[in-house]
């Protein structure tokens, strides 16, 4: 499974993160002495550390996982006044900015996808490379992947698998695992992993994990990541200040394509209307970002070989404009919707 960062050792246990594509997301944020800048997705701190040893500026860090705000004392102790960590969703960012008494900020950095602490904890049940209980959730809220593979019929399931992860054996997957169901239920990260991996079969050559897709819709799904991107992405672009930066890593392409097409709407020419609202007669949608990479920025070579799980990040950012906000709203981003139980 793709993830996010990568951390270092040394003999006292976790030393230093080092997310992926550092020195390009500073050069996209471009911190300055003063800013207020948002790091939605905290993790073990990486991001936060470098933009606040880069620039005198304040960081508000903001993550749904409390085991990852255990990492940000540290970081509260070396740069006071600076530095604030608050368990919530990115797209709740407005609401943290307005409690800290924040109207507007000169930056958001999103880190999208499982953090690779979180992978190489099997007590998450993120992976299936180490047993463990079939959880993935990033909060301590709501059903476990667990509940969902033991109570969703086979055609939701199915449609979890092929949406979230692009599976195209989506319902031999499912049909296997509503059979092994029927005789106990699945609560282990590696009895799923087995059953895809005998589904699918593995060849010798192949990189991947068979289950890999299927871990991964089903993550998705368990935790809503697609829909908190889109929401995200609508909160940045009213919380940002004008010359403000959005810059955002991705790891895949369902969430690459929610933040290109939010990009170039917004980025877009002046038109009449938007797919985001009613039709408003005639209210013209001014740009309200300006881009600053057309194609998605991706790791070197030498990044890949030190950190195999940086190989399918991308990087897109923006400079917000002037223009008042599009509005929120999740048409036309490309967010999946799965039929409902007794959907036709």
């Amino acid at each position: 499974m793709t993830g996010r960062g990568r951390p270092s050792f040394a003999a006292g246990g976790l030393a230093r993160h080092i997310p992926v594509l550092l020195s390009e997301v500073l050069k996209a944020l471009e911190p300055e002495d003063g800013d207020t800048i948002i790091d939605g997705t905290f993790g073990a701190g990486g991001y936060s550390r470098a933009i606040l040893e880069a620039a005198d500026c304040r960081v508000i860090a903001i993550d749904r996982d409390p085991g990852a705000l255990a990492h940000a004392q540290e970081l509260t102790e070396t740069f006071p006044g600076r530095f604030r960590a608050v368990l919530g969703r990115y797209s709740e960012m407005e609401r943290v900015a307005d409690a800290e008494g924040i109207e507007a900020v000169d930056g958001v950095v999103l880190d999208l996808g499982v953090s690779s602490m979180q992978l190489d904890q099997p007590e998450r049940g993120f992976s299936f490379a180490k047993d463990g209980p079939l959880d993935m959730r990033m909060g301590a809220e709501g059903p476990t992947a667990a509940d969902i593979v033991n109570s969703l019929d086979e055609a939701q399931l199915a449609d979890i698998i092929y949406i979230f992860g692009e599976e195209r054996r989506s319902r031999a997957i499912a049909k296997a695992i509503v059979r092994r169901r029927a005789a106990a239920p699945m609560t282990r990260t590696g009895e799923l992993a087995d059953l895809v991996a005998g589904v699918l079969g593995r060849k010798r050559d192949e990189a991947k994990h068979p289950a890999t897709r299927t871990f991964q819709a089903l993550r998705l799904h368990v935790n809503a990541e697609l829909d908190e991107l889109a929401e995200g992405l609508g909160a940045a672009e009213r919380l940002l200040r004008p010359g403000g930066r959005l810059v955002v890593v991705t790891f895949h392409s369902l969430e690459d394509r929610i933040v290109k097409r939010f990009l170039a709407s917004r980025s877009a020419p002046p038109q009449k209307g938007s797919r985001f609202l009613p039709d408003s007669g005639e209210k013209e949608f001014l740009p309200s970002f300006q881009l600053l990479n057309r194609r998605p920025v991706e790791p070197n070579e030498e990044e890949v070989r030190s950190n195999p799980r940086a190989r399918s990040a991308r990087l897109r950012a923006a400079r917000r404009t002037e223009a008042p906000a599009h509005g929120s709203g999740l048409a036309g981003l490309g967010v999946p919707e799965l039929r409902r139980k007794g959907d036709a």
